[in-house]
């Protein structure tokens, strides 16, 4: 990735904002699609030469204030928002330390209490880091089951897996974009990019588009080879004994065929396979 990850930003989400959308009156032919740098700097506020530089990288710092507007501007959501104020420097980029990989025995345990229920913990780059019994047979079709990125782009049991499978790889990397605005600069982040950018062109177009959105709850279509469909929605909760870490909780509604699926993929997975 380049060093300039604000200016970035910027120029991503101003090529995806056209002049209706940003209630402004579009004149003569656009080159490039999407707003001018002059209109961005009206719509927040700003001079258009100072706007220039942000986009450029010989500005680097600027006040909450002018994030803020260029957030109104560029009509960001909660988590775009907090993503450019991060690549700005006006909150901390991560935690000093880099925090180990491992999950905590409590937090182990209570995963297993809930036999019923997958569950899983995943870090900011989306590596799986635990799974309850549940979890780790719903992700039986992956081989490795050790990273969603990776799982949803590289491995051929994705698209089978995910009955809306280009929402999810959407998703997905949206998930990542919002990853590397606490740590624009880690080694494994890069790692997985150039990974990933390497193995497959959606990918990559959907990493240029530079769309940013955290976990938080929303309904997976799914395919289990094991049980048929399934339609799950998911809680995600910080876990706040890691900075970074997120626990993951699948569930089904009551009473519907999802809900029975899961009953029998756990029983199933549970029962011994005859000798």
């Amino acid at each position: 990735m380049a060093d300039n990850h604000l200016g970035e930003f910027l120029r991503s989400r101003r090529s995806g904002l056209g002049p209706e959308e940003a209630g402004m009156a579009s004149y003569g032919a656009r080159r490039v699609p999407g707003l001018r740098r002059e209109e961005v700097a009206v719509l927040a506020g700003i001079n258009a030469d100072y706007y220039a530089r942000l986009e450029q990288g010989r500005e680097r710092h600027p006040s909450p204030q002018v994030l803020d507007a260029l957030g109104r501007a560029l009509r960001l959501g909660a988590d775009a928002r907090a993503h450019l104020h991060r690549l700005a420097g006006a909150v901390a980029a991560g935690p000093a330390e880099p925090v180990p990989d491992r999950v905590g025995a409590g937090l182990r345990q209570l995963m297993d209490c809930w036999p019923g229920t997958p569950a899983l913990v995943l870090n900011r780059t989306l590596d799986i880091l635990a799974t309850n019994a549940l979890a780790a047979a719903l992700y039986v079709p992956f081989r490795p089951a050790d990273n969603l990125v990776r799982m949803t782009f590289a491995d051929p049991a994705a698209r089978a897996f995910h009955r809306d499978w280009a929402l999810a790889a959407e998703a997905v990397v949206a998930h990542l974009r919002h990853a590397a605005g606490h740590d624009p600069d880690s080694r494994r982040l890069h790692r997985l990019v150039h990974e990933m950018s390497a193995h497959s062109e959606d990918f990559t177009r959907l990493w240029r588009s530079h769309t940013v959105r955290g976990k938080t709850q929303e309904a997976k279509r799914l395919r289990h080879p094991d049980v048929g469909p399934l339609t799950l929605a998911y809680q995600t909760f910080d876990v706040r004994e890691a900075p970074g870490r997120q626990l993951v909780v699948y569930h089904a509604e009551p009473g519907t065929p999802s809900a029975e699926a899961l009953r029998l993929l756990g029983t199933a997975r549970a029962t011994p396979a005859p000798a």
